[in-house]
């Protein structure tokens, strides 16, 4: 099976405990190795400049052509303080270029303002399954670079699936969590998942199916979304059981966590989410909304 990823890769200088690590990572990397986990092949649209390693990418046997730009890959500054962490953007690459690809489906995760209008309409209409993360449309910068959330009207018709968090959702509907799901999914979404720190909610039609990861000790959380986005993305694409798709994106992000390792090298091991996922499924909680 094969996935598409639509992100940029980044480089991030990641503080932690006033420790600093220069990562490469951004969605594109998180979801594509992800991703490749799985056993799904990878066409990955993204851009990123000559001082980004792609030979990473080529490692893992992930397909990113035209990917190379003049300028400079996209940067962030990241602090991280248990759950919660800041941003700050230090460099922006260019837009990604879109062409049509076949494949079963469809990351789409910017993380700044990469994928324009036009491009994500393309997309929707090409796609047979789309999983978005908005963070990216959603965020702006201060005069200092430091990153916002500010409200946007998101067009999500023909997406199959979004993650949030509440922070991110009110920037595109408002009310409590449950109404936020509700009016995400009265927006076309069919699977609905609300990300709160430690709890995972997912909404399909009339309930609301939950799990609770319980990880203690969190270190660095830097792409445990989009390793949950893909898990989620590629065991719905093969089983096609939301149940079992949300046990394996909460297991995923759970043994990423577990790991306490910084950067790419905390992506687990298919066999580590497998072992996960079975505990989740017989926890999952389910009520009607």
């Amino acid at each position: 099976m094969k996935l598409a990823v639509f992100s940029h890769c980044a480089i991030d200088t990641i503080t932690i405990d006033n420790y600093n690590y220069e990562q490469i990572g951004g969605p594109g990397c998180y979801c594509g190795i992800t991703a490749r986990q799985f056993k799904f092949d990878v066409d990955l649209f993204t851009k990123f400049g000559s001082d980004f390693p792609k030979q990473y990418l080529t490692e893992h046997k992930i397909n990113f052509e035209n990917s190379e730009s003049k300028k400079n890959t996209t940067k962030f500054a990241i602090s991280i303080n248990g759950s919660d962490r800041t941003l700050k953007l230090e460099n922006e690459c260019e837009l990604i270029d879109y062409s049509s690809v076949d494949v079963d489906g469809h990351i789409v995760s910017p993380i700044y303002h990469e994928i324009s209008d036009d491009t994500f309409r393309k997309i929707k209409s090409d796609s047979n399954f789309l999983f978005v993360d908005p963070q990216g449309f959603l965020r702006q910068k201060d005069s200092q670079n430091n990153i916002t959330l500010e409200k946007t009207n998101l067009d999500l018709s023909n997406v199959n699936a979004i993650k949030v968090n509440p922070e991110e959702a009110q920037q595109i509907v408002t009310g409590s969590n449950d109404e936020i799901m509700l009016a995400l999914q009265k927006k076309g979404v069919e699977y609905v998942l609300l990300t709160n720190k430690t709890d995972v909610s997912l909404l399909v039609k009339d309930k609301v199916y939950s799990i609770t990861l319980p990880n203690k000790q969190i270190y660095d959380t830097t792409g445990v979304g989009d390793i949950f986005c893909s898990a989620f993305c590629c065991t719905m694409l093969k089983e096609k059981d939301f149940l079992w798709a949300l046990c394996f994106a909460g297991g995923a992000a759970q043994a990423a966590l577990e790991s306490r390792n910084v950067g790419l090298q905390k992506i687990p091991r298919k066999g580590t989410i497998q072992t996960n996922a079975c505990y989740f499924y017989n926890l999952v909680k389910f009520r009607d909304l």
